[in-house]
């Protein structure tokens, strides 16, 4: 004799993938909350350089250039993907501001692994040992998980500021963020280890 199989009443999967929508939208909510959104700078009270990581010109490259001067930085790195007429990266580019010398560096590729390889190499070439990355907050995290894989050879130790900025966005722009950064990540985890 056939064994009947029971089947759920169709409102109770409903009910069910729609608790478990709301539950995960919930939890990524929490976590966009309370970790990209309240990702800790690190202490800093001295560096060799300053790098400034690429993105919206939302006044990162001249509080760069401002942390390079209170920490006593010789130097600011400059991340400029932007091309030859972006007025932000005209003035300041190949310049000296103060007693910081400012650098423009093109990343190859034109992505954070790509700032990290550059980063790695002018540590090397200028022997630095200590050296702040600046970028938005959303981005600490992954940037230094990157900086990690790519910037390690160098012996350099690094610590990650963010522009001092709120950012106000809506629930889908926010949304659009943290996807962002979260593929990011998993990219940087198939990528593994840059090629040295």
């Amino acid at each position: 004799m056939a064994r009947r199989h029971r089947t759920l009443p169709r409102s109770r999967v409903i009910a069910a993938v729609v608790i478990t929508v709301v539950v995960l939208v919930a939890a990524v909510g929490a976590y966009g909350t309370f970790v990209l959104m309240r990702t800790p700078n690190d202490h800093v009270t001295s560096a060799d350089a300053v790098v400034v990581l690429g993105g919206e010109h939302d006044g990162r490259e001249d509080f760069g250039v401002k942390l390079a001067k209170k920490l006593h930085a010789s130097t600011v790195v400059l991340s400029n993907p932007y091309g030859p007429k972006d007025k932000v990266m005209k003035r300041l580019c190949d310049t000296t501001q103060g007693d910081v010398q400012v650098i423009c560096e093109k990343p190859e590729p034109s992505t954070t692994r790509g700032e990290a390889m550059f980063t790695d190499r002018l540590a090397a070439e200028h022997h630095w040992r200590h050296i702040v990355v600046v970028s938005w907050r959303y981005h600490l995290i992954r940037a230094r998980f990157i900086f990690d894989q790519c910037a390690a050879p160098s012996g350099a130790s690094f610590s990650f500021v963010a522009v001092p900025r709120r950012y106000p966005q809506t629930v889908a722009q926010f949304s659009y963020i943290f996807a962002y950064q979260v593929g990011g990540t998993i990219k940087a985890l198939i990528q593994g280890e840059c090629d040295r």
